[in-house]
């Protein structure tokens, strides 16, 4: 391929004769300079590197550069420096979400995305109503949030600046649709982590044991 052309954070860039297997987070990190994304695992485990295509997050270690030719690109520049933040990003300082930041830039983009998949009432894994998801529950945001690892585990305060932020989107747009009972809600429940996969076995394993002594009474 001779000429590539990108449009990242509303700026284009021409690269000339790029390895087509070059991935987009290293056209960013190695041939822009834009090093907001960060190179983690570099195998999508840990979303890290996630920014948003055409206002979809994704992991830009498992996407090739070549494939992005006239797609709207955003990296954690596009959208907030820091004299110029963005809402989620104030939120993030001020509840300390960020801790040693490395994971930061790529968890800022997927709650980016997360608050207009929620405005737009897309289900996630854990909702159980598909036609009426409730995006405030705090098990929604916890599961929509999955995707990014965060090594120092800050995962309540990350929680708690998409909640902020979050909210106040969603009561925004009540407001504009005099949905009064949109605008009433607010993010409720309590996140933890769930459980490992020793402590599954152990309460199957007491599960049968409680089981085996019902049935001797029968």
């Amino acid at each position: 391929m001779s000429t590539l052309t990108l449009t990242i954070n509303k700026q284009d860039y021409q690269l000339d004769n790029l390895d087509p297997r070059t991935t987009l987070l290293d056209v960013c990190r190695q041939h822009l300079q834009i090093t907001g994304p960060k190179k983690g695992c570099d195998h999508g485990q840990c979303g890290a590197c996630t920014i948003l295509i055409n206002g979809e997050r994704v992991n830009s270690c498992l996407t090739l550069a070549v494939m992005h030719d006239g797609d709207e690109i955003t990296t954690i520049e596009g959208i907030g420096l820091p004299e110029s933040l963005s809402e989620l990003q104030q939120a993030f300082k001020d509840h300390d979400a960020f801790q040693c930041g490395y994971c930061t830039p790529g968890q800022i983009c997927s709650a980016t995305a997360l608050i207009e998949e929620v405005k737009q009432n897309w289900p996630s894994h854990v909702t159980t109503d598909l036609q009426n998801p409730d995006g405030l529950l705090v098990q929604e945001i916890a599961e929509r949030m999955s995707g990014n690892v965060c090594r120092c585990s800050a995962y309540p305060n990350i929680i708690k600046a998409i909640s902020q932020v979050l909210e106040n989107e969603m009561s925004e747009s009540a407001a504009q649709t005099n949905d009064t009972s949109t605008q009433n809600s607010s993010v409720t429940g309590i996140w933890s982590p769930p459980p490992s996969e020793a402590q599954f076995h152990k309460a199957s394993a007491n599960n049968k044991t409680i089981t085996g002594k019902a049935g001797d009474h029968s």
